[in-house]
């Protein structure tokens, strides 16, 4: 039979994150080992579980949920996002400016999916949640990407993107608190990027999936707060604040001006009808979720598992002779770098398949999150501190074994 071949619009597509490392990792396991997997913020699977009132307000409605919902969503979960981008300070919002979807994840597809045209470009963050690029790229766009130095602690930096821009850019996406560095942008940068895309008429994407997950006394800037002359879409959801990652819940709600947007909405709208509706049982968790006691504010604080799984992380690399890393603000990962000059000839794709192998434990290379160099990996701060601590020894056994080879 004549070779059967993908697609080609998945030629520059990437996810690393489930890519060949985390299909070698399965193979390990059928094979009897037990690998620790810090490749993904899947949450549950480290032992933390959805809030008992979001399950019980799930059961309780089952009988509620056999039909198809509005392509939208249930009323009860968009009225309560608008609640809450409300008590924000983002008044222009109503149940009618917000679609519910299976996990963010569908809603930047579908977002993006209703704007580009082939050869359209979007501004996306070096590094960045890899999503997005493939998103741009699997809808006919082209993702150009504005850094974000290390240097400057992951924040962007302004002038080159504003370099960056040309007549064909139609959006800016903007990753806070940020994954994959765990960098939480302050104000003032945040209100340069949006005068920017004003300026230039940009759609601004704003990815807030992790908006309640901050350390330190770190601040989290909502977007649509600042945004008021151009059109801004702001993406939230159960995964990660409500540790809800297989309920499949998210949401993005459109604020600013909406007027000369009419017909781009109506084609989401289309879009979201053109999939039925998203799951049903999980959107009668979101009101509850969003209303009373944050509990996630009781993991970030010290003395919460995430407060010291991170502390652990850090200090993993303190004692490291060979790794850096910019302390995470907030988010759910950290982005280690490799010091250059102890390791010349380091390979973030080598060392992370080196460290599976040998050692069982799956990191994401650094490549992976669309970066110029290949000297950093991602490890999420999901595990026990105990567990951590084991994985940086782990690591430094896999790198001491780099430097004897030099």
């Amino acid at each position: 039979m004549p070779r059967l071949r993908p697609s080609s619009s998945l030629a520059n597509v990437r996810y690393e994150i489930r890519g060949p490392l985390a299909r070698r990792a399965a193979e390990l396991e059928k094979a009897g080992q037990t690998v620790i997997k810090l490749n993904i913020g899947n949450v549950g699977a480290f032992g933390f579980r959805a809030p008992e009132a979001m399950r019980r307000a799930i059961v309780e409605n089952l009988e509620q949920s056999d039909p198809y919902c509005p392509q939208k969503g249930i009323f009860p979960a968009r009225e309560a996002v608008v609640m809450q981008q409300q008590s924000r300070g983002v008044m222009d919002v109503t149940a009618d400016d917000v679609f519910m979807g299976n996990g963010v994840s569908e809603l930047i597809m579908m977002s993006l999916r209703g704007l580009l045209n082939e050869g359209d470009e979007v501004l996306v963050p070096s590094p960045d949640y890899p999503l997005w690029t493939a998103a741009v790229t699997l809808n006919g766009g082209t993702a150009v990407h504005y850094p974000c130095p290390e240097t400057g602690g992951f924040i962007p930096d302004i002038e080159a993107l504003r370099a960056l821009a040309t007549p064909r850019t139609r959006a800016l996406v903007i990753i806070n608190p940020n994954n994959p560095t765990g960098a939480v942008y302050p104000k003032a940068v945040l209100e340069a990027m949006i005068r920017f895309a004003e300026e230039r008429g940009l759609v601004v994407f704003a990815d807030e999936i992790y908006d309640q997950i901050v350390y330190d006394g770190a601040t989290f800037v909502p977007v649509a707060t600042l945004c008021r002359n151009t059109l801004c879409g702001t993406f939230g959801g159960l995964s990660k604040v409500y540790r809800a990652c297989g309920y499949r819940v998210g949401w993005l709600t459109f604020s600013g001006p909406k007027e000369h947007a009419r017909e781009y909405l109506l084609a989401l709208d289309l879009l979201a009808g053109l999939r039925l509706c998203s799951n049903v049982p999980g959107q009668w968790a979101v009101q509850t979720a969003l209303g009373g006691h944050q509990s996630i504010w009781d993991l970030t604080k010290p003395g919460g598992r995430l407060y010291e799984t991170r502390r652990a992380i850090l200090d993993g690399v303190a004692r490291s002779k060979y790794l850096h890393v910019v302390a995470p603000q907030g988010a759910i990962y950290a982005f280690v770098g490799v010091r250059c000059e102890s390791l010349p000839d380091f390979s973030d794709r080598q060392f992370a398949l080196e460290l599976l192998e040998r050692k069982h434990v799956l990191v994401t290379p650094g490549h992976g999150f669309n970066v110029p160099y290949a000297d950093h990996f991602r490890i999420t701060l999901l595990p026990e501190p105990a567990v951590v601590m084991d994985v940086f020894a782990r690591i430094e056994e896999v790198l001491d074994g780099y430097a004897g080879r030099r």
